[in-house]
């Protein structure tokens, strides 16, 4: 699943793979593809880092001990990868956006998350035009 407002949004510094804490039945409904990426960030508390604002709904098959549907989870990444990122936080303008939530080869959910600043409206034109542009020259090659 991806976050396709991420890259229009934002222009991608770096980009980083990290572990999610999650509870079981998060991971039997994300198996089934069910994830919302709308207003996810992450942020620090202390030296952790932290998803916020993920939508992983209700697991159907469910029993009383089913999960949240938004709620923090913690983010499993190196000390310097943590201590890199947030340092580069603290200028202005940077933060740390959900990209991607895929399985690993071993079975393991994880998260492709970037260190990204905002971009400005200019900006966002300026892709649009790009990727028109880049669209229309590929139709003409077709021909």
């Amino acid at each position: 699943m991806k976050n396709r407002s991420a890259h229009y949004n934002f222009s991608i510094i770096e980009s980083f793979t990290a572990g999610v804490v999650l509870v079981g039945t998060e991971v039997k409904s994300l198996r089934q593809g069910k994830a919302s990426f709308n207003d996810a960030f992450c942020a620090f508390d202390g030296n952790e880092l932290f998803l916020r604002n993920l939508h992983i709904p209700e697991y159907e098959y469910g029993t009383a001990n089913n999960h949240e549907a938004v709620r923090e989870r913690k983010l499993l990444l190196n000390r310097q990868e943590l201590k890199k990122m947030l340092k580069r936080t603290k200028e202005k303008g940077h933060t740390i956006v959900p990209l991607r939530i895929f399985f690993s080869e071993s079975g393991y959910v994880k998260i492709e998350i970037a260190l990204a600043k905002g971009k400005k409206t200019y900006d966002k034109r300026d892709g649009i035009k790009k990727r028109d542009m880049d669209r229309e020259l590929k139709r003409s090659m077709k021909y």
